[in-house]
Parts: C-alpha cells; structure tokens; sequence
C-alpha cells in the first residue's frame, strides 16, 4: 500500500481534534476551509503524515483515513450506531477475515461498513433493510469506505426469515430484534454469535428472553460508556462533555 497520495486518493485534512475533513483529491480543485483554502493540486505526491498549508498559512496534517473516519463523516439518514458499541460488537462476536455476517437493518450503512472492514478479503456480510429509500445512501457510503466488494444488501424484511445458512454471525440493530431470534437461531452454524444492539431496555427484556427460550447460551448485555480526557499539566481532567447512553448491546451463542 503506497504511502503517496495520488489524485482520486481519498485524505483526511486535520486541524485538530474537533476539526477535520474528508476530502477526494481532485487535480486543480481547491477546498475551502474557514481557516482558507487548499490547493488540491499540492496534495498530490506527498506522503500520509505530511503537513500541507492553506493560503492563509495555516498547517494541516494529511492523514490516511482509517474505517472510523470513514463511518463518522458518513452521510447519515438515521442514526448510526458509535465507534465505541462497534468495537464491541467485533470483538464478541469474533468476526474477521472470511467471515460469513448477518446484519440488520443497513441505515446509513455504518455499522455494515465496520463489520465488512474485518471481514475482507475472503468474508462477506449479508445485509438487510427493509426501507428501500435507504438502500441507495447507504450503497454510496459503503462504496466511499472502500468496503462494497464485501457486501451484499437486500431490501428484506429480516423478521420474516433469513436466507443464509451457517453463517458466523447475525448482527441487529432494528426496532424489534425478538422477533429475529428464532431466524439467527436457523442461520447460524453451532456455537455462531448474536449480537444485538438496542436503545431502551425494554428491548433487551424481550429479546433476552427470546434468545433463552430459543436454546442460545452465554448471554449477556453490556452497555459501553467511555469519557474523554481533558489532559494538559496541572489541568488533567475528564472533558466537561461527553456520549452518555447510547445503547445496550446483547450477546449470545447458539447451542445445538
């Protein structure tokens, strides 16, 4: 993987940590900034890492975008699930290279563009959405990650069956996931991973008992806050703002 950025290069533009752009580097284009503007053109050969300035003077960092960057300046047309709850999602669901994923709904694609990053090269993450004027957005926001090779949408109901058999993991993050359980539970090989994201914990009575009734073990829900870090000397402190509740995420396993 070449370290020099080449027009069509997709670049992160970093002033500092509340304030940074992705850009596509498009040959004699400017992008413009409240701190100035940036000729694209003098981004072209350098490397990842290097500084560029603006016509004002101003430095910024030319960064290689990483899959959060991408999932957080996504186009969004509903809510997308945060870095923190995704991170989690991978790790307990042990998804990686040639896993076969379940996932619903789509939304803006975020969190299918996540798993399908951990997936490549020889994965595949099926997912479904049942809102057709979603599907589109999404599609552009997968494609912009780098990850669409990896992915296979349909516009499917996912409370009325899944297709796939043997699949690694299901994933949900939609209003009802009980009414899923029993599909996850004929998808999945043995000992495959569920894992289900939810906002209210009212959600997560019922998918709870959904999955115990359906035969799955080695259930828990966890909820992930994380605080950031104010820190400079004599000053260090927790950062007056931060995500507070965002959702619970339930796990299981499925027995045979």
């Amino acid at each position: 993987m070449s370290d020099i950025i080449k027009k069509e290069d997709q670049v992160l533009l970093f002033l500092d940590s509340r304030r940074t752009y992705l850009i596509k580097v498009k040959k004699g284009q400017d992008f413009h900034t409240h701190k100035g503007f940036i000729h694209l053109d003098d981004v072209i050969g350098k490397r990842y890492g290097d500084r560029v300035k603006s016509n004002l003077g101003v430095d910024f960092v030319l960064l290689k975008p990483t899959i959060r960057d991408y999932v957080m300046k996504m186009v969004r047309r509903t809510q997308i699930i945060y870095p923190k709850d995704m991170a989690l999602i991978v790790l307990h669901t042990g998804i990686g290279p040639g896993s076969k994923v379940v996932e619903a709904g789509t939304g803006s694609g975020a969190l299918t563009s996540y798993v399908a990053h951990y997936v490549k090269p020889d994965g595949c993450v099926y997912s479904y959405e049942v809102r057709e004027e979603f599907v589109e957005t999404a599609k552009k926001n997968i494609e912009k990650a780098g990850v669409l090779d990896y992915v296979k949408i349909k516009n499917k109901d996912i409370t009325q069956g899944i297709d796939e058999k043997a699949v690694d993991a299901v994933i949900l993050d939609l209003a009802t996931p009980w009414l899923v359980v029993p599909h996850a539970y004929k998808a999945l090989r043995g000992g495959g991973t569920f894992s289900s994201f939810s906002p209210t914990i009212d959600q997560v009575v019922k998918t709870v008992e959904a999955l115990e009734e359906a035969r799955f073990v080695d259930v828990e829900t966890i909820e992930c806050l994380t605080r950031r870090i104010k820190v400079k000397r004599d000053q260090t402190r927790p950062e007056t703002f931060m995500v507070g509740h965002t959702g619970y995420i339930t796990f299981a396993r499925k027995t045979l």
